[in-house]
C-alpha cells in the first residue's frame, strides 16, 4: 500500500502567490508524465518530509490531489543553498507495472584494503542510471570495496542487480579505483597546501539509519 500525501492544485502563478505558499509552510510542485498534462500543485513541507522518511527518496507516493489519487515518485527538487529549504519539487506520475529510467545514488561501503596500504580511492561516478518498475527502485546502490587493493578497479559489470533493475551503463565503466600513493603525489605536485579531498570521502562510510 502506498503512503498517501495530500496536495492542492495551484491556480495562482504570480511570484507573490509562490511566496505565500512557501511562507505558509508549503512547497510548490509539479506533477508530470507521458500520459498527462503538467499539473501545478503544492504540498505541506512537513508532510513531504515525513512521507520521504517513510517511503525513501525513490519510493512510490500516492499523491491525493483534492480527492484524485495518482502514484508518483519524487524526481527533482530545488533547494535554497543557504537556508537548506526545498523550494520546488517535481513528481513523475507512474504506473507501477511500467518501467522507467531513474538515477540512483551510488554509495561505496567499507574501507578498502588498498587505502589502508596508502592507496587513494577514486570514485568518478556518484549516480547510476537504471531502468526499473517503480516498486523495484533501490534507495541507493551500495558497492562493497573492502577487498579492493591498490591498482584494482570496480566496474559497472561488478554491481549485482538481482534482476530487479537494469543498469544503463557499459559494463567496463569504472565505478571506483585505488590509485597507488606515488601517482597521487604526482597529481598533487605543486599543490602543497591542497585542502584534502572531500569528494573522495563521500560514500566511504555508512551511517546507521
Amino acid at each position: 500500500m502506498s503512503t498517501v500525501l495530500q496536495a492542492k492544485e495551484r491556480k495562482e502563478f504570480r511570484h507573490s502567490a509562490l511566496k505565500k505558499i512557501r511562507t505558509s509552510g508549503n512547497i510548490p510542485a509539479i506533477i508530470y508524465g507521458n500520459k498527462m498534462d503538467n499539473k501545478p500543485v503544492f504540498v505541506s513541507s512537513a508532510d513531504l518530509t515525513k512521507t520521504i522518511r517513510q517511503v525513501g527518496r525513490n519510493g512510490v507516493i500516492s499523491l491525493d490531489v483534492e480527492g484524485s489519487k495518482q502514484d508518483v515518485i519524487l524526481t527533482e527538487y530545488q533547494e535554497d543553498s543557504f537556508k537548506k529549504e526545498i523550494l520546488h519539487v517535481d513528481f513523475l506520475a507512474v504506473d507501477k507495472s511500467s518501467k522507467i529510467n531513474v538515477d540512483v545514488r551510488l554509495v561505496l561501503v567499507g574501507e578498502a584494503a588498498g587505502v589502508k596500504d596508502g592507496g587513494v580511492l577514486q570514485q568518478p561516478i556518484h549516480q547510476i542510471s537504471i531502468t526499473s518498475t517503480p516498486d523495484n527502485i533501490p534507495q541507493q546502490i551500495e558497492v562493497d570495496i573492502a577487498n579492493l587493493q591498490v591498482g584494482e578497479t570496480v566496474t559497472m559489470g561488478d554491481i549485482p542487480s538481482a534482476g530487479a533493475f537494469t543498469i544503463n551503463h557499459e559494463d567496463d565503466e569504472v565505478v571506483a579505483s585505488i590509485l597507488p600513493p606515488k601517482q597521487e603525489e604526482e597529481i598533487n605536485a605543486g599543490e602543497q597546501q591542497a585542502p584534502g579531498h572531500p569528494d573522495n570521502e563521500e560514500g566511504r562510510e555508512t551511517t546507521p539509519e
